[in-house]
This record gives C-alpha cells, sequence and structure tokens, in this order.
C-alpha cells in the first residue's frame, strides 16, 4: 500500500527536499505540496492523504492553526499530522500537540526520521525526534499546562506499563518486546487506554503520562 503525503511548508527548498528524501523510500508517495497554511487546510480536505508534514511557521495560517483544522478536537475525520520543526523546544510544539498532532521531527533530524515518522503515522503509532522526546514532555509539564483529566474508568496495571511506554517514546513493536505480549495485545490495550482517558492518539496518551505525574522523576 503506497501512503499519500501531503507537504507543507512556505520554503521552496525545502519542500523540494523533503520530496526527495520521501518520495526515495519504496511505498510513500507525495501528492500534494503547499507554500501556506491556508492552502494545506485545503488541499489536505480535499484529498485526504495518509500523513501531512507540516512545518510549525507559516504564512497566513501556521502549523498550530493547521493541525487544529485538520486534526483537532471536533474534527469528525481528523487527518495524521506531523508537525516540522526547526528548533527542539519550539514554543509552538505544545500547542500542535494540543491540537492533535501525532508526531514531531526536527529538520535536521536526518532522512531515516523523517521517512520513520510517516512511516509511523500511518501505521497508528507515532514518532517525535529522541533529542526532543522527554525535554518537550517535561516541558509540557512546567509550563503551566492544564491538570490532567481523570481516566472514565482505572488504568489496570498492565495499561499502566503501555502508558509509561508510550510516553517514552516506544513503538507498538518495542512495547511487545518489553512487555513479553503480542502486537496484538498492545493495539488492543493503547485503544482501551484511549477510551478510558478519552484521547484520540499516542501522542495525547504521552502527554497525559506526563501532566498526571504518572511519569514521576524519570
Amino acid at each position: 500500500m503506497t501512503i499519500s503525503v501531503l507537504l507543507a511548508d512556505d520554503q521552496a527548498m525545502v519542500r523540494a527536499s523533503l520530496r526527495v528524501i520521501l518520495e526515495d523510500q519504496p511505498g510513500i508517495e507525495v501528492v500534494a505540496e503547499a507554500a501556506d497554511g491556508d492552502e494545506a487546510v485545503t488541499l489536505a480536505r480535499r484529498l485526504r492523504p495518509d500523513v501531512c508534514l507540516v512545518d510549525v511557521q507559516m504564512p497566513r495560517l501556521d502549523g498550530i492553526a493547521v493541525t487544529r483544522a485538520l486534526a483537532g478536537p471536533g474534527v469528525p475525520a481528523p487527518l495524521r499530522v506531523v508537525v516540522v520543526t526547526t528548533f527542539d523546544l519550539d514554543e509552538y510544539v505544545y500547542g500542535a500537540l494540543r491540537g492533535g498532532a501525532v508526531g514531531f521531527v526536527l529538520k535536521d533530524a536526518g532522512p531515516d526520521l523523517l521517512v520513520g515518522a510517516v512511516r509511523a503515522a500511518h501505521a497508528g503509532d507515532a514518532l517525535i525526534s529522541p533529542s526532543i522526546t522527554l525535554r518537550l514532555l517535561r516541558h509540557v509539564t512546567s509550563s503551566g499546562a492544564p491538570a490532567a483529566r481523570r481516566p472514565a474508568q482505572p488504568l489496570s496495571e498492565r495499561e499502566t506499563e503501555v502508558v509509561r511506554a508510550i510516553a517514552r517514546g516506544r513503538t507498538n513493536q518495542e512495547i511487545a518486546a518489553e512487555l513479553f505480549i503480542s502486537l496484538s495485545t498492545v493495539k488492543g490495550h493503547v485503544s482501551t487506554i484511549m477510551a478510558k482517558l478519552g484521547v484520540r492518539n499516542r501522542v495525547e496518551i504521552a502527554s497525559w503520562a506526563w501532566e498526571s505525574g504518572l511519569m514521576g522523576a524519570w
């Protein structure tokens, strides 16, 4: 199955570079490019690509506004948005996370991580550049973020282990290996956790884990 991707960045050279990197990989096709946020929203809603790679700083609509429009609360059929940022503690990233982004990648992180983020988003996982995973989520908990909501139902011991693993940036396959359970079991736990927490993706699970104090001083 080919993964369709929308690129949104106001710099033509950046878009060209991203296109070359992605289309050099088997099973990935860039179906559209947008030079500003408004165009990104219009194209994404019309084409409904599998993954949208969205730069944070763009004219007309910035990356946060684009993410909220495509994946935010109240969007009936949210798209998968991966935010691409220049700085490892970009002030916009938290807003994008709250807006429904499923991944964060630094522009200088390298081709492998970029491709990995696209494939992870398509597979329902989330990938955050390793250099910002813990710093970003710790920043979330110390920046006046709202208190985490209580789960609709208590998390089981195993579900809590899965939440902690997600908050550490682990993929489903890595969680399965760490906890000695099947991949399908992990996916089942993730679905149950999202329902209990009232969230829609793994990034929001990770955010909840840090905001709730579940990660402690890890």
